[in-house]
């Protein structure tokens, strides 16, 4: 027989799920789409069990256009307090991640009964309209600073915790400075036909968050001084930003159809229109966010590489005395003036511009001259710089490139690693990055492949790419303006 603790327990992840609803046609909600969350630890604890209940079912309906919430809760049988175990207080666990208004009882009614819904838009201004397979979406954006974008936001922040390993909700009672820092970009599907007279064409796909950190810029020559306090109004859409990409979701229901790079081009055509705004950069990007942007960012910047003719530059070294290679002579490799020019052209921060351009000069090698081609990596390296081959040569200097990047980038881990494991924590990191980089290369081509024979105008998500960043490698953004191949030599 079960112990009581083992007959009451329910797994969190399948008892939650999220329904997202609409008026129906017979005077009953419909269902749009109904999932599970990915993560239900933030709210039940690490174990990711509710205990208390058989047959437990949690069901938080969102309205479809405006995010309104509402949590159902139903059970075949529910534990008798003994002593002080008890069952899990499901209101109270829930009221701590969910509005007020998500306990009220006449939400089927008022969903139903919404007068309003018919002309609902979202909040803020729609700054982009793209197609899938026949179905059109928009993107809107708004400060959080206006109520209605502070309210809808409010709604749905449980999904940052159902989704984002260890993403946190925003203080939304913050001063209104802040608040307007942040930006909010919704994506929302619109259908053409209603359901109902009283139901909205515009239905949840998914969001994003960005935030503005200041950035101190030289005054230029001629430019009159500031006053304190100022003449004028400052609002920190004036200031000189660093524009930070803080949540970024898609609803399971609609991943993996190309809304998140459609989400993505929204957000970057905005920083790119904006004078105010130096660099995008990301707060703690996953893994399938860090693939989703590489896609995007190599789009804009590979047909740059290519009209810069940007190359490694390996012919003065063919001929180097037989003595030991002492530092990478970057500055002779690359064209670091006109990559520094293209990066601060296009906003990209540069850690991620220095990965893009890794990935560009290793695809210029041909195939059968990497590790991913069955490339000696021995041979290259007893030969190295006067191997004869150019693509040998330009392959020996791309791999000395990439680890002198994670060196420069984790000198700080480093130095606290044994002198004789430091080399093979290098080499296994820069193995890792090349793997992750052959990936990717793949993945473009097949995904650029595919949309060249589509019909339709949107992008295409490509296949996984293999993973294999190791701990050496850091995901934190670069603070500083130069490109991360910097001509600052670093031993070999």
């Amino acid at each position: 027989m079960a112990a009581p603790s083992e007959e009451f327990s329910v797994n969190a992840n399948e008892a939650v799920h999220v329904a997202i609803v609409q008026p129906g046609p017979d005077g009953q909600l419909s269902t749009r789409h109904d999932f599970h969350p990915k993560f239900t630890y933030p709210i039940v604890g690490e174990a990711e069990q509710i205990f208390g209940y058989k047959g437990l079912d949690v069901e938080i309906q969102f309205a479809a256009h405006d995010l309104r919430p509402h949590i159902k809760v139903s059970y075949s049988k529910k534990f008798s307090t003994v002593g002080t175990t008890s069952a899990l207080d499901l209101n109270a666990t829930f009221g701590n991640f969910l509005p007020p208004v998500a306990f009220e009882s006449d939400f089927e009614k008022f969903v139903q009964n919404d007068e309003q819904a018919a002309k609902w838009t979202p909040p803020g201004t729609c700054v982009k309209k793209y197609s899938r397979g026949g179905r059109n979406f928009e993107v809107w954006a708004g400060s959080l600073l206006d109520l209605p974008m502070r309210t809808l936001v409010d709604n749905i922040q449980i999904l940052i915790v159902f989704f984002i390993e260890g993403g946190q909700f925003i203080n939304l009672d913050d001063v209104d400075w802040t608040l307007d820092r942040w930006r909010v970009y919704l994506t929302y599907e619109k259908q053409s036909k209603s359901t109902t007279p009283t139901a909205s064409p515009y239905s949840f796909v998914g969001y994003a968050t960005t935030y503005r950190f200041y950035r101190f810029l030289k005054p230029k020559d001629g430019s009159s001084a500031f006053t304190f306090p100022p003449t004028e109004t400052i609002t920190p859409n004036q200031l000189s930003s660093r524009l930070r990409i803080s949540q970024f979701l898609i609803t399971p229901p609609y991943q993996s159809g190309g809304h998140g790079s459609a989400l993505y081009q929204a957000i970057y055509a905005e920083v790119m229109a904006d004078p105010t705004v130096l660099e995008m950069t990301v707060e703690d990007p996953s893994e399938e966010f860090d693939k989703l942007r590489d896609m995007n960012d190599f789009d804009v910047l590979e047909p740059q590489f290519q009209a810069s003719e940007i190359k490694i530059n390996s012919s003065p070294f063919a001929a180097l005395d037989r003595g030991r290679i002492k530092s990478v002579p970057t500055a002779k490799l690359l064209p670091l003036t006109t990559l520094q020019t293209i990066r601060v052209k296009n906003k990209i921060a540069s850690r991620q511009f220095a990965r893009m351009a890794e990935m560009f000069l290793l695809a210029q090698i041909p195939h059968s001259h990497r590790a991913a081609g069955g490339a000696s990596l021995t041979s290259l390296k007893v030969k190295g710089a006067r191997a004869q081959n150019p693509a040998d040569r330009n392959y020996f200097w791309w791999r000395l490139l990439l680890k002198q990047r994670i060196m420069k980038k984790n000198k700080d881990i480093l130095m606290q690693v044994p002198l004789e494991e430091r080399i093979p924590q290098i080499e296994d990191s820069a193995r890792g990055q090349e793997d992750e980089y052959e990936g990717l290369i793949l993945s473009y081509a097949l995904r650029r492949d595919k949309q060249m024979n589509q019909s339709n105008n949107g992008e295409v998500e490509g296949p996984a790419a293999p993973r294999k960043r190791k701990m050496v490698v850091s995901d934190e953004e670069d603070e500083d303006d130069d490109v991360s191949m910097t001509s600052k030599k670093a031993k070999a």
